[in-house]
């Protein structure tokens, strides 16, 4: 008979058998995968997409590639409505049916910006046409994030909660890295007169035949929330803020500090590293990939031992040391590949205290009934403000001849983080609600 610390493991799923583990884990991860996969590819291929959906502005050549950013910022300011709004899908109607919706968005988002016209076929409507792609994008990574998490968790057998949850960053890891190899190949195959005409198109078309990938095995998923909930009142759209404000804040606190340093390490450190140590764009980039291919392999070593000893030592390990050797680590880039690649692994053994386990972490905070939409609009609005403008601070501070308060700042928010987890109850060992 299954118990309180032992709960009866998912019965049986859709076609009437006992759900796999594995199948339950690629309905999680293949999704999420596609998702950062058309994210990156945008960010990637900007340059490409500034020549042909923008007008140029003869007195400033620079204006065309900033109005291509200001979309990509417009997609992250979208992901807490999409939190909420997919969140509350995924509680009212399950999290299939959440999961189902994000990864046809996603899709069909790719899909637009990938057959966008340029603007001197159609003018101002080109890049209305990509504005909506992103805002589309937007709500579907944000609700991604709120239903695939509770998904993941609610999937884990006894002990396993840590585990399952690891495979969150690693499909976001491995969606980014796909992402910059088939860009990388277009680039290397292709001329540049072709890659700016159409070649640049081609990944986010793959993207949106990806997603139908993760459709069909997302059919063939079990539905992880429960019979008793499915049959209860329908939660209220803001019933998770209104009801359960603390742990709304909690979210905020536990992720304010990892997804600095996570956007900081993953997404800007070889920027940084070229603009402040004079590291060669060539050197940055395979730096970057060879340090992201080590966290993925870090993120299930991470998720076991926090379901073995328990989810607050992992997190102070990677906020107090995130806190005490952000600067260090930052200052010493001195140009040299191996020193960036050591700084850049450092950072990731760190920052895997956080990535491994925030998604057990945020679903053990919430109760079942309001799971996916109260993690889902604190954790993307905290993204958007601190992990979303990463970038544009670190690059603002070397504007401003200050780049060395960067790291000071990725630093200090770490260490408010930390305070958080101090206070936070241990929570591995608790069943989940359901």
């Amino acid at each position: 008979m299954p118990s309180a610390e032992h709960p009866e493991p998912l019965t049986k799923g859709t076609t009437g058998r006992r759900p796999s583990p594995v199948r339950q884990l690629a309905a999680a991860s293949v999704g999420n995968a596609v998702e950062w996969y058309d994210w990156y590819t945008y960010s990637f291929l900007a340059t490409y997409i500034a020549a042909q959906i923008f007008p140029k502005d003869a007195a400033n050549s620079l204006v065309p590639l900033l109005s291509t950013f200001a979309v990509f910022a417009v997609g992250f300011f979208m992901r807490p409505v999409g939190g909420l709004l997919m969140g509350a899908v995924a509680d009212r109607r399950g999290r299939r049916a959440a999961l189902t919706v994000t990864i046809l968005l996603m899709g069909g988002s790719s899909l637009l910006v990938g057959l966008t016209p340029t603007y001197d076929a159609a003018g101002v409507l080109a890049p209305v046409v990509l504005v909506l792609a992103r805002l589309l994008q937007g709500l579907s990574v944000g609700g991604e994030f709120a239903a695939s998490t509770t998904f993941l968790v609610e999937s884990a057998g006894p002990g396993r909660r840590g585990l399952f949850s690891s495979f969150q960053y690693v499909s976001t890891t491995l969606g980014q890295l796909v992402a910059s190899g088939v860009a990388a190949l277009l680039v290397a195959n292709l001329a540049p007169a072709t890659m700016g005409s159409w070649g640049w198109r081609v990944p986010f078309v793959v993207g949106a035949l990806l997603s139908l990938v993760g459709f069909w095995v997302r059919r063939g998923s079990h539905e992880t929330r429960s019979e008793e909930q499915a049959k209860a009142p329908r939660p209220g759209l803001f019933e998770a803020l209104r009801r359960h404000p603390r742990e709304s804040l909690l979210i905020c606190g536990i992720t304010a500090g990892g997804t600095l340093a996570y956007y900081t390490w993953t997404s800007y450190l070889p920027t940084y590293a070229e603009l402040n140590a004079g590291v060669t764009k060539a050197d940055a980039l395979l730096a970057g990939t060879l340090s992201l291919m080590f966290f993925a392999v870090l993120q299930p070593v991470a998720g076991m031992v926090s379901d073995r000893f328990g989810r607050k030592p992992l997190l102070l390990m990677f906020g107090i040391g995130f806190a005490a050797l952000c600067v260090p680590l930052l200052r010493a880039l001195d140009g040299s590949f191996v020193t960036l690649l050591l700084v850049q692994c450092a950072g990731m053994i760190l920052l895997s205290g956080f990535t491994a386990i925030s998604a057990a972490v945020n679903a053990e905070t919430f109760p079942a009934r309001v799971r996916a939409a109260g993690i889902g609009f604190p954790y993307s609005l905290t993204v958007a403000l601190f992990g979303g403008t990463a970038p544009y601070v670190g690059t603002l501070f070397k504007d401003l001849g200050q780049a060395g308060l960067f790291p000071v700042y990725v630093a200090a928010l770490c260490l408010v983080s930390s305070v958080v987890y101090l206070r936070l109850p241990e929570t591995a060992h608790r069943p989940l609600d359901r």
